[in-house]
């Protein structure tokens, strides 16, 4: 299933690449620190980074792909992403959405784990010069199946934003 949705979601990046955005801030790169809340009994809190980056086909609308590690209490979740995001054109206070499906990777010790991952949030860039941002707060609920069980879990995310 997750291949297909995978195929389904580089089939619309490629339409969509027909589609021109302004020259100006049609690809961003983020890097910053993150924060998840792992719901896994017992609860786990793990602080680590995330990188992500877009491509902007129009305006208001790219393809994202996002990539994170987070680590604490002897643990370790990564997590990769990809998936549509809804902006506000670049202005003062940029708002943004988005629904990113893929991966995730749990590790303990010597034991790992693999599932399907899913992320639903937004958050907020400030603008800083003409190409540098700062995301003040990204937010998802991040949703994990390790063990055969869905974890609801929660991260927060900021840090600095290049467009280009």
């Amino acid at each position: 299933m997750l291949r297909n949705l995978l195929l389904m979601f580089g089939l619309l990046v490629l339409a969509a690449m027909a589609l021109p955005a302004r020259a100006q801030d049609q690809a961003e790169l983020f890097g910053g620190f993150s924060y998840l809340r792992f719901n896994s009994p017992p609860g786990v809190n793990q602080n680590g980074w995330q990188l992500g980056g877009q491509y902007k086909f129009r305006d208001w609308v790219g393809g994202v792909a996002d990539f994170a590690g987070n680590y604490g209490s002897g643990a370790s979740t990564y997590t990769y992403l990809f998936g549509p995001q809804i902006s506000m054109p670049s202005s003062r206070v940029s708002p943004f959405g988005h629904l990113l499906l893929g991966g995730a990777h749990f590790g303990a010790g010597r034991i790992g784990e693999s599932s399907f991952s899913m992320a639903l949030g937004g958050g907020i860039d400030v603008h800083i010069t003409d190409q540098v941002f700062w995301r003040a707060a990204q937010l998802d609920y991040l949703l994990t199946e390790f063990g055969g069980a869905s974890q609801n879990n929660f991260r927060f995310s900021t840090g600095v934003v290049f467009r280009f």
